[in-house]
């Protein structure tokens, strides 16, 4: 409108709206007239299905705090190559809460103002992104030293009692539970499920939630897992938050991690005290530690029995040894007594005779006085070896007596370890035709097993489970 016309308010022109918004739109469309490459953030992608246009929020934070914001537009062709290119590099499609580096053009239109005209996304800037901040993550743990805190924690022999936080309608949570309360030992688990979101920007928040909750009731747990199905890159990145990590390396019990792939560990399972590929394998960790408890207690249990038949049989023979040698000694006795009734005998002879030949005229009186002292000293002889052998006999019984206490205890001690003694205290021993299964790869589909408990046996026909 020329000037001459324009009205005027204040001593100032009036502008329509239509002439300000033609005027920027010229001016940018001067100013920038080529495309760009510009780093954002997708605050929200706003993609509608019904029309495939897609208009994304963007914007730039610093320290949490929006500093620029800006409205791009991708028409819906160009959405869907976009998008189709960004899930085959990244392992998902577009979604809320990711940085990108697009290019674009920058246009002003007089209904609907500033936006971006987005013809491409970048993949690599995204995983380069999410690269840079999981590097940064694990430097500052790793400053902090927490990173390795909770692979220093101690799991239980038997972890019985576990806290799952997953999702219950979740394949990988099923796959859990299948695999723990299927196994082939029947060994039971305790498990309490903790619901939350596993996926984006809200599972820092719930997962952290509960294991605050966790936290409260300790005393109820011998660990946690943390277990969900598989998903790409961006669906997992919540898990190289710093937040969430180092409360994981930081939590008082030790976390195992099972969230579902197998390439490109987040901060949060190299933080926890042991890290699965997937659900199932973290069932067949924990049952593996119930199993190698049960291994040790076989393995004690058959030393115990080995080292009390190994007693028994050296007191036995150390027995029926002092019992040969008290015979012998027994024996030896008396006739080392007889041989001195013998040579008594011979001396009291000999000196009777000398005595009637030197003194014949004494003969009545020493006959008489040689009987009685040879009568007295045979009794005194006699009683001496009497009392010998009592002594002997005493003694032998004595120690006879010790060592069969010995074995009575020994005894008692093999028959609280017999096996069926250990099945009373609810152990059981599965056979296969007839030997006792201690490999479970020793058996094949459809074969019969026994398993003997306290009272009765149970067969039992094996059948194999495909993993799922």
């Amino acid at each position: 409108m020329p000037a001459a016309e324009r009205k005027r308010f204040n001593d100032k022109p009036i502008f329509t709206l239509s002439e300000i918004c033609n005027s920027l739109k010229s001016v940018i469309s001067k100013t920038y007239n080529q495309t760009y490459y510009i780093q954002a953030e997708v605050i929200k992608l706003n993609h509608y299905p019904q029309t495939g246009h897609c208009f994304p929020e963007l914007a730039e934070k610093e320290n949490g705090q929006i500093t620029a914001q800006m409205r791009g537009i991708i028409w819906a062709g160009n959405y869907r190559l976009i998008n189709e290119r960004f899930s085959s590099i990244v392992g998902e499609p577009l979604k809320d809460g990711i940085s990108i580096l697009c290019l674009a053009t920058i246009e002003f239109s007089p209904q609907y103002g500033l936006s971006l005209y987005i013809q491409d996304i970048e993949p690599s800037f995204t995983l380069g992104e999410m690269a840079k901040n999981k590097k940064e993550v694990i430097d500052r743990l790793k400053k902090e030293n927490v990173f390795d805190e909770n692979k220093k924690k101690q799991l239980p022999l038997v972890p019985k009692r576990i806290a799952v936080i997953s999702v219950q309608t979740s394949k990988g949570y099923n796959d859990f539970i299948v695999t723990l309360e299927n196994n082939n030992w029947n060994y039971r688990f305790e498990t309490t499920l903790f619901p939350a979101v596993l996926q984006g920007e809200r599972a820092i928040m719930t997962i952290t939630d509960k294991l605050s909750q966790i936290e409260r009731q300790l005393d109820l747990f011998d660990c946690v897992v943390i277990i969900r199905g598989g998903g790409g890159d961006i669906g997992l990145s919540c898990y190289d938050n710093y937040e969430l990590a180092r409360r994981v390396a930081t939590f008082p019990l030790p976390v195992i991690s099972g969230i579902g792939h197998s390439t490109n560990e987040t901060v949060t399972e190299l933080v926890a005290f042991a890290n699965k590929i997937t659900p199932t394998e973290v069932a067949y960790f924990l049952i593996q530690q119930f199993h190698d408890f049960a291994l040790k207690v076989q393995d004690l249990q058959d030393r115990c029995l080995d080292y009390v038949n190994r007693t028994c049989t050296a007191h036995h023979q150390l027995l029926e040894k002092y019992s040969r040698v008290l015979k012998v000694m027994g024996s030896q006795s008396i006739m080392r007594q007889n041989d001195k009734i013998d040579s008594f005998s011979k001396q009291l002879k000999l000196l009777s005779k000398q005595t009637i030949e030197r003194q014949h005229e004494k003969l009545v009186t020493s006959s008489r006085q040689l009987k009685l002292l040879s009568k007295q000293l045979v009794d005194i002889q006699k009683d001496n070896y009497e009392i010998n052998k009592k002594q002997l006999l005493f003694l032998s019984q004595n120690l006879i007596e010790k060592q069969k206490e010995k074995l009575s205890v020994l005894e008692k001690q093999i028959v609280l370890l017999h096996p069926e003694n250990v099945l009373k205290r609810g152990f059981s021993i599965t056979y296969f035709n007839g030997h006792a299964v201690t490999d479970a790869a020793e058996l094949a589909e459809k074969q019969i097993i026994t398993t003997k408990l306290y009272k009765g046996e149970i067969e039992s026909v094996i059948t194999l489970k495909n993993e799922s």
